[in-house]
């Protein structure tokens, strides 16, 4: 049985958490991590929640223009997971996230999730996260 995989869209206040079941086959909305500004600090807990989770893959998020071009979030979240893949020697992968945040966001409005952001804000990065793992799972059955 391979280890579960870990997905994080990584975002400049919230980091959303999504794992894998343990075959590998469907993607679970996990945790929010709230981002203290620190980067070093930052990337030093998502690998530690990666560990915790005994996670053998993790799946980050690679925020992009609808047309695929980068933009400065993208540079900024590159950063972000090259100091990622020097903190842990889990192996680290780049997925494309565009529209996962949107759909995220539609799912949980067609799920009744009050329309306040507050609520919504504390869902919708795990939910976007598991978008992000799912697509990465799709690919690997391939």
């Amino acid at each position: 049985m391979e280890k579960q995989a870990i997905a994080f869209d990584i975002g400049d206040k919230r980091i959303g958490v999504a794992v894998s079941d343990p075959f590998g086959e469907y993607a679970m909305p996990s945790d929010t991590y709230f981002r203290t500004g620190d980067l070093r600090a930052d990337v030093r807990a998502v690998a530690q929640i990666a560990e915790a989770r005994g996670a053998g893959c993790i799946v980050c998020g690679l925020p992009l223009h609808a047309d695929g071009t980068e933009s400065e979030q993208t540079e900024r979240t590159r950063r972000f997971i090259q100091a990622l893949r020097e903190e842990t020697a889990i192996p680290v992968v780049e997925e494309d996230e565009r529209y996962t945040t949107l759909a995220a966001r539609q799912e949980l409005r067609l799920g009744g999730v009050s329309a306040k952001k507050d609520k919504r804000k504390k869902r919708v990065d795990s939910l976007a996260a598991a978008h992000i793992l799912e697509t990465y799972l799709a690919k690997k059955e391939k």
